[in-house]
């Protein structure tokens, strides 16, 4: 399973450890991921993803995971996510049409 946030697309980062005699020898920062069950208030159920404490509270700052997906573009999304976009979209639509 790779590690990277399904919601900001944030990944492994490469670097150096430095000993005390400056020896540099590699290393992998790996982001801080988490299973997280998000509510989606236009879909009316919870969803499972994989989501970095810094992609949660992301989503807690825009207002909700319908807001951060409709804010985000495609590119930055993982697959699961931009299919949860889209599903988004068209519940949004579908309420408001139904409003109307």
């Amino acid at each position: 399973m790779a590690r990277i946030c399904e919601l900001t697309g944030k990944g492994r980062m490469v670097g150096n450890n430095v000993s005390h005699a400056n020896n540099k020898t590699k290393r992998t920062f790996l982001p801080n991921l988490q299973n997280v069950t998000l509510l989606s208030d236009a879909l009316g159920e919870s969803i499972k993803l994989r989501v970095s404490t810094h992609g949660l509270r992301s989503v807690e700052h825009v207002g909700g995971l319908d807001n951060w997906l409709n804010k985000t573009s495609e590119a930055q999304l993982s697959l699961k996510a931009q299919r949860l976009k889209r599903k988004v979209a068209k519940a949004i639509v579908a309420a408001t049409a139904a409003a109307a």
